[in-house]
């Protein structure tokens, strides 16, 4: 995730949650976060476009971007 946050600075912004944190739970729990890594992208009006379980795929990443 470092190296696509790196890749995509000013196009792209990454938000990391500590779901054992009070607030990170409850943003887990919002977005139907079952595990983790769990990488949800979503659109700038914050509809989810896709989400990923596991691992990233950086070459999705790049086909999302506007």
């Amino acid at each position: 995730m470092d190296g696509i946050e790196a890749d995509y600075a000013g196009r792209l912004r990454v938000l990391r949650l500590d779901v054992q944190d009070v607030a990170g739970k409850e943003l887990a729990d919002e977005y139907g976060v079952l595990g983790t890594p769990t990488f949800i992208f979503l659109d700038p009006q914050g509809s989810e476009l896709w989400r990923s379980v596991g691992s990233i795929n950086a070459d999705k990443v790049a086909e999302s971007l506007p």
